[in-house]
């Protein structure tokens, strides 16, 4: 039976994630202070003690779910160990597949999402939009939806939920749009800008630069790519992918059906939060998923 390893995105965020992890495994707890260290500021802090609007910041963010990821990641490890045969994460969450599978390091990991915090907070502000969260409409009504108002599917997260992400005049018309066609709901996201969009090409641009800096290898297990659906297929694939997944959709359903019709029966969710669970049991319920986002999740 083959198994996947799943790493969450942006929104899994919580105050007080990692505490439990940092307080009674050591090598947790080196984790964040090195974490502290590669950033020059307190992240364990933020993602034990908030305050909340300080974490939803997105250069806070980012690295904040990584690390706590990476010490459950650890605390998997060292209290039980397995092996994957893939690996997967949504948006941000794709660097800790990566992280994971050994294509870069925790340090690097960490300075590629400040950057990318930071490039995508500054390209919302420059290019202001927002996201909608769709349920229970897709396909061509909402494909066609999109091309009107001229949005992007930015999440195809699984079957019957859909982001869509784009300006505020073309999410505002997007969101009448879809009541009209007979969604069950339509509900604009608390985010700051549109992720996953045209809009965010500053960012891609700025990343593009910044990765031409950091050393990739190749992955020890195939990690699906956000952008494709399947496995990056080289170093180098690895680097464009992750500069278009800034602003291309993230193929969540196409990704999870690959692993699944290449046999795996069970994955385990690595970080805070039960976000990629919920999506699997939407996409394929024979799949076994388990969460570590707290070390009472390996106890039990």
């Amino acid at each position: 039976m083959k198994k996947a390893i799943l790493f969450p995105g942006q929104g899994s965020q919580s105050v007080g994630m990692g505490r439990d992890f940092y307080d009674a495994i050591p090598e947790c707890k080196a984790l964040f202070e090195k974490a502290n260290g590669v950033l020059g500021y307190d992240i364990a802090a933020i993602c034990f003690d908030g305050p909340e609007e300080e974490l939803k910041k997105s250069h806070n963010t980012q690295p904040a779910i990584f690390t706590v990821s990476a010490a459950a990641f650890e605390a998997m490890k060292l209290k039980k160990p397995m092996n994957f045969d893939f690996a997967a994460g949504h948006s941000l969450g794709e660097w800790g597949a990566l992280y994971a599978a050994g294509v870069v390091s925790f340090e690097d990991t960490l300075r590629v999402l400040k950057a990318r915090g930071e490039f995508i907070q500054a390209a919302c502000e420059a290019n202001p939009g927002g996201m909608l969260a769709v349920i229970g409409l897709d396909g061509e009504p909402l494909e066609k939806i999109a091309v009107e108002t001229g949005v992007t599917m930015a999440n195809i997260n699984s079957p019957g939920q859909i982001v869509l992400s784009g300006t505020a005049e073309g999410i505002a018309k997007a969101e009448v749009l879809c009541k009209e066609a007979g969604a069950k709901r339509a509900l604009p996201l608390p985010v700051a800008g549109a992720f996953h969009s045209p809009l965010m090409q500053p960012a891609a641009d700025q990343l593009s630069g910044f990765l031409a800096s950091i050393t990739l290898n190749a992955p020890a297990i195939p990690v699906l790519s956000n952008v494709t659906g399947a496995p990056h297929e080289s170093v180098d694939a690895i680097r464009a992918n992750m500069v278009a997944q800034i602003t291309g959709s993230v193929r969540w359903v196409e990704s999870m059906q690959y692993i699944v019709a290449q046999g795996v029966a069970e994955a385990v969710e690595c970080g805070p939060g039960k976000v990629l669970a919920g999506l699997m049991k939407r996409i394929d319920k024979t799949v076994s998923v388990s969460n570590i986002g707290a070390l009472s999740d390996l106890e039990a």
